[in-house]
């Protein structure tokens, strides 16, 4: 009987850390992501080439390639995908910023710290 009741005990307290850790990498980096500002970037100022960024926050931290020709972004490549990629929110993202030659454009509803680390990645390689 003590046999059985340390090895139910050992089991609850593994499932404890896995589900405690689970939750501590899935939100971890969230407020910060919720709350990042993202400043405009001006694409027309730079010459043309392959700018490389990167947002480092938990699992949503990705890299990305932004060409630029004739001063314009012409293509944005993602190199390294956020943890849980969703292809549809970063496939739409990425030609609002095409369309609009900036990071200043409304979030992806339902992905509002995806959306806005895939654009904190195109900010950076912009802003060097």
């Amino acid at each position: 009987m003590r046999k059985f009741i340390k090895i139910t005990l050992g089991i609850i307290c593994l499932l404890v850390l896995i589900i405690g850790g689970t939750g501590f990498y899935m939100t971890r980096g969230l407020n910060p992501g919720k709350n990042m500002v993202i400043n405009s970037i001006e694409a027309s100022q730079l010459k043309d080439g392959v700018y490389k960024g990167k947002y480092s926050g938990g699992r949503w931290s990705n890299e990305v390639d932004v060409t630029l020709k004739d001063k314009k972004i012409t293509r944005i490549a993602i190199v390294k995908n956020v943890v849980f990629e969703k292809t549809e929110v970063s496939t739409e993202l990425i030609s609002k910023v095409i369309k609009k030659q900036d990071t200043n454009v409304d979030v992806i509803s339902g992905a509002t710290v995806t959306s806005k680390s895939y654009l904190k990645s195109i900010e950076n390689a912009l802003s060097k």
